[in-house]
């Protein structure tokens, strides 16, 4: 793992040469040792396509390619930072939550609306979330952002897992969502926004929910 977390606010990677990362702009704090950063107008491994399918869904956060040798510092608006690794599965991730992740990851986009039809694409209007979801496949690492600390919830078959829309930061696996109604749910606890919306999340896997339903 190219991380190593120095508080709950802020990550170290490790760069080595021939090997790069990708970090959102503006993510950099402090490096140590001979290393560059240059604009990637790509958009990571997703290529063109990738960057295009983002900037559809108005989600074109820009990234920076990390190179050379050395140690560099992240972080980015005084969130909270979670690290994920990934032994050869899929993430699924808002553009706007990714901080740093490995260049040996293949990033992509995805519809939301073919993972749950069109519930898919009414949680992308309701939650303010877009359309299209970034994806990160391989072996490797990715630092993500969230308010107030992320936990992870394990979600095995049987066994839907129910989050609040505004509370989702990530989630990989074998995994289908859909937004479901819970009426008055939001009431019962205390919100009473009249948003009574669940994102169900089935099949095996993990979501990461973030302690706050405050967007970055």
């Amino acid at each position: 793992m190219p991380f190593r977390e120095i508080n709950s606010k802020m990550v170290e990677a490790t760069v080595v040469p021939g090997q790069r990362m990708f970090s959102q702009r503006g993510a950099m704090l402090a490096y140590r040792g001979d290393v560059t950063f240059t604009p990637n107008m790509a958009g990571g491994q997703g290529g063109v396509m990738s960057m295009i399918g983002r900037r559809v869904a108005g989600e074109a956060t820009p990234l920076m390619t990390v190179e050379g040798n050395g140690t560099v510092m992240f972080g980015h608006g005084g969130h909270h930072i979670q690290v994920i690794q990934l032994t050869g599965e899929t993430l699924f991730v808002e553009a706007d939550r990714l901080l740093a992740f490995d260049g040996t990851l293949q990033q992509g986009t995805m519809f939301m609306g073919s993972q749950g039809g069109v519930m898919g694409m009414v949680r992308g209007q309701v939650t303010g979330q877009g359309l299209f979801t970034t994806t990160l496949k391989g072996h490797g690492a990715v630092a993500v952002m969230a308010h107030g600390g992320v936990i992870e919830l394990p979600i095995t078959p049987g066994r839907a897992v129910h989050v609040d829309p505004q509370a989702y930061v990530a989630h990989h696996g074998d995994v289908r969502n859909k937004l479901s109604t819970a009426l008055g749910w939001r009431d019962m606890v205390g919100r009473g926004s009249g948003e009574a919306f669940q994102l169900e999340l089935t099949g095996s896997g993990a979501v990461y929910v973030q302690a706050s339903e405050e967007k970055l």
